[in-house]
């Protein structure tokens, strides 16, 4: 029987899945984080699948959204939008280092997933942490730069204010960079990364994320078992239900 308990990870609520026979135990340890708008609940599926299959798996609320939500107009979250991916990467370790404390995962064992800004974070994250051991992105994106400007674009052209002044831009868009996996490839080193991708997403441009796909194919020239990217031609910004099976295959043969 899989156990799902409510906690709190310092200041972020979660949602903690294992079987319960082995919850107490070491075990190989999956972070899922959330799309934008979204809430830690509404992912249970995906972590009820790789529970079953002997994962202990965490599902936080990032900042603003679920638990955490002040309230704010969609147009209000999508200034604050990188404040959020930036936060939710760092809060990444937070989480990992409480569990390990508790000796409650295989150090050696750890994988991150996402869906559409949970895909980004997950990317981004990459950058940063070694001990992820293999990621998959469903929806996500890596061009954080590329994507900002694009974002920094449509306010000029729809004629909004940007919340910040030059300077704060300026020091926002370093930051990013030092996040965007497309300027610095060579970190994934080879770690399994799988893709998931509708080619009718109108939300992040599938176009995007199959050209760094193609990129980094080199990369896993001695490995190639280790990078897949799934096209769904007929899906726009949902996964299917192939995307939810395919994410537990991944990280049973690769965690």
């Amino acid at each position: 029987m899989v156990v799902i308990e409510h906690k709190h990870i310092k200041e972020i609520p979660v949602l903690e899945l294992a079987r319960q026979e082995v919850k107490g135990e070491r075990l190989p340890f999956i972070i899922f984080v959330h799309g934008f708008t979204s809430a830690k609940e509404h992912n249970l599926h995906y972590a009820y699948l790789l529970a079953e299959k002997g994962f202990r798996v965490v599902l936080p609320d990032t900042l603003l959204h679920g638990e955490r939500s002040e309230g704010l107009s969609g147009s209000e979250l999508n200034f604050k939008l990188w404040d959020i991916v930036l936060n939710t990467i760092a809060e990444l370790n937070i989480i990992r280092e409480v569990y390990e404390d508790a000796d409650l995962i295989d150090q050696g064992r750890i994988g991150i997933v996402g869906t559409s800004m949970g895909g980004i974070v997950t990317l981004g994250a990459l950058t940063q942490y070694e001990w992820i051991k293999a990621a998959v992105s469903l929806m996500g994106m890596p061009y954080y730069e590329k994507f900002a400007q694009l974002q920094l674009d449509e306010l000029k052209k729809n004629n909004i204010k940007m919340p910040l002044s030059s300077e704060e831009l300026a020091d926002l868009l370093g930051t990013l960079r030092e996040r965007d996996l497309s300027l610095q490839p060579e970190k994934l080193g080879g770690r399994p990364l799988m893709f998931w991708h509708g080619k009718k997403d109108p939300v992040v441009p599938y176009s995007y994320t199959y050209q760094f796909y193609e990129t980094i194919q080199p990369l896993y020239r001695d490995s190639p078992e280790n990078l897949m990217f799934i096209s769904d031609e007929q899906a726009g910004h949902k996964v299917s239900r192939e995307g939810l099976l395919e994410t537990v295959k991944w990280f049973e043969e690769h965690l």
